[in-house]
């Protein structure tokens, strides 16, 4: 025979591996550090303010 099992412990065990396994694709797909964001704003920042500088006015 098998070992006797706690159901509950090994539901609650299954959703913490459940809950870990999100967490790392949430970090994968959304994960950026706060430097990356602010480099990617300043960037941005840039970017328009130059476009702006291009435009031609009528």
């Amino acid at each position: 025979m098998g070992d006797v099992v706690n159901l509950n412990r090994w539901r609650k065990t299954k959703a913490k591996e459940e809950k870990a396994r999100q967490a790392e694709s949430n970090r994968v797909a959304f994960g950026r550090t706060k430097a990356e964001k602010q480099t990617a704003r300043k960037q941005s920042e840039q970017d328009s303010t130059e476009l702006d500088g291009k435009k031609l006015e009528d």
